[in-house]
């Protein structure tokens, strides 16, 4: 899964983009439950599964309802 696949479903379970971090990466956050997480931005490389749990994690968002879309 690469940037663009993960924000769009983040944006569809309420998360948002915050600002901008160091280098390529990105602050997002969750209103509710709060959460906030480091997105890096590598365009169309695929990310790792272990980088993604932790978004996940970060965010209290549980794999079921992420991969729901």
């Amino acid at each position: 899964m690469n940037y663009r696949e993960l924000t769009r479903k983040l944006r569809a379970l309420g998360c948002e983009f915050e600002r901008q971090a160091k280098g390529d990466h990105e602050v997002w956050v969750r209103r509710v439950p709060r959460g906030r997480t480091t997105v890096p931005n590598w365009g169309n490389r695929d990310l790792k599964p272990g980088t993604i749990s932790g978004i996940l994690r970060d965010l209290q968002i549980s794999r079921d309802d992420f991969e729901k879309d």
